[in-house]
């Protein structure tokens, strides 16, 4: 159903001021433009509200019962345009993002405590997913926008470069390759290893950057896990080493682990900021976007 806004508003100055013209001038219009809103209105709802002579003006009786509900009407609209721009101007609401688990771990942590301090009472919803899933969930609009790996995807979404997390050794301290500050891929290839690859696309990745060499080197993943935070507790535990992402590892959670950078090649996965190419964000959102952008 239409609601004619202009029109309820034209009847209201019209009542309000006893005439057309003050009600012209009071809403910046011609008195043309004023009689024009009333007659719509009335032609739309199929009644008169006002009878009018060359002289006088007076409220049918439709018109009084409908006065005092098109005042509220007019009122609710008022406080509730205010109430959106107050909200705007305050960039307060709800967000939501979607964004790859070891994201998550390192590096949002001190950004959300910051954005959090700015606007208290702002809710934000973190959707950890997979890669691909990040991507699904800023298109769907499930998320304002995500944090994945770069690649791909769909042509309803646009990406920015965020920052590059270069894939370590992770061990324990009394591992044999514990005192090492550096090691190259060949190096490691006579330790198992665990590996957390599939569900966020490192194996594709650790393949492309090592191409033939891969099967040459016959790296020793002995065990296969989902998720890189699975592989760090497992490393903890004693289990074996394993090749993880740098962003994966918290620093302080596991006292005795050892990060060895990986050389030759040096490898890492560039992360990105996802948004809808058409969308807008909303200005709880911007804020936060800004913040993870710039890193503070």
């Amino acid at each position: 159903m239409k609601i004619d806004i202009l029109g309820v508003q034209a009847f209201v100055a019209i009542a309000d001021f006893g005439g057309f013209q003050k009600a012209a001038e009071t809403l910046h219009v011609t008195q043309t433009a004023v009689t024009q809103r009333l007659r719509n209105l009335e032609d739309f709802l199929g009644v008169m509200l006002i009878e009018r002579t060359t002289r006088s003006i007076a409220l049918t009786s439709i018109g009084e019962n409908f006065l005092p509900q098109a005042r509220r009407l007019l009122q609710e609209l008022s406080s509730t345009l205010s109430e959106i721009r107050e909200t705007g101007k305050a960039q307060r609401g709800d967000v939501a993002l979607a964004c790859v688990p070891t994201v998550g771990i390192q590096y949002l942590p001190q950004i959300i405590q910051a954005y959090s301090a700015r606007f208290p009472d702002n809710h934000i919803k973190i959707l950890d997913h997979a890669s691909s899933r990040v991507a699904e969930a800023v298109q769907r609009r499930e998320a304002e926008f995500g944090i994945s790996l770069a690649g791909s995807m769909h042509a309803d979404l646009v990406s920015v470069p965020l920052l590059e997390d270069h894939f370590v050794l992770v061990c324990r301290d009394d591992h044999p390759l514990a005192k090492r500050r550096s090691l190259t891929w060949t190096q490691i290839q006579p330790y198992p290893l665990i590996f957390s690859g599939d569900v966020n696309g490192n194996r594709a990745l650790l393949d492309s950057y090592l191409g033939d060499k891969s099967a040459d080197l016959n790296l020793q993943f002995q065990y296969d896990v989902q998720r890189s935070a699975t592989a760090v507790g497992l490393v903890a535990s004693g289990i074996a080493a394993a090749i993880v992402p740098r962003l994966a590892i918290l620093k302080g959670s596991y006292p005795r682990l050892r990060i060895i950078t990986l050389k030759e090649p040096t490898i890492s996965r560039q992360l990105v900021l996802i948004t809808r190419k058409a969308g807008h964000l909303s200005p709880a959102a911007q804020a936060l976007y800004d913040m993870i952008r710039t890193g503070r």
